[in-house]
């Protein structure tokens, strides 16, 4: 294994699984199917089955979408290998979403539906409920993007 890549990034993946998987089996174990606390005004605890993907798209299509994560890890692995290990806000970002995207893949396959339990609203308006992996993915997300505008340029 080459030494200056991106894969030791990898244990922040599998943190973000393991935070992730141990959140959802604790609101399984200790929810029943659409119980709901509230802890904050516009914050609760809900537990809720997602069949598709954010916001319900692809709804009953498990096996697209557990390919599709398939694909998008492998992808993010290997893009995590090819990066140098000096672009730490690219392979945090990855590694990010890799966590989460693992996370959302190992319930499509353990469960059949991912788990969802947290829930935001404001008044009438309210938000799709959604899980740490979907908060690490679009975090990774934010900061892949803002990390392409961070590179330094080359200069010809």
């Amino acid at each position: 294994m080459k030494k200056d890549n991106g894969l030791y990034w990898l244990l922040l993946a599998v943190v973000v699984f393991v935070i992730d998987i141990a959140s959802k089996f604790w609101i399984v174990k200790n929810f029943f199917l659409f119980e709901s606390v509230n802890l904050l005004p516009f914050f609760s605890i809900t537990y809720v089955r997602n069949i598709g993907a954010a916001f319900s798209i692809f709804e009953g299509q498990r096996w697209i979408l557990a390919a599709i994560a398939f694909i998008v890890s492998a992808v993010i692995v290997y893009m995590l290998y090819r990066n140098k290990h000096k672009q730490k806000l690219e392979n945090f970002s990855l590694a990010l979403i890799l966590g989460g995207a693992l996370g959302n893949l190992f319930d499509r396959l353990y469960h059949g539906f991912v788990v969802d339990f947290l829930d935001v609203n404001f008044g009438d308006w309210h938000y799709p409920t959604f899980n740490i992996a979907d908060c690490a993915i679009c975090l990774g997300i934010g900061v892949f993007i803002l990390s392409n505008y961070v590179k330094p340029k080359k200069m010809d």
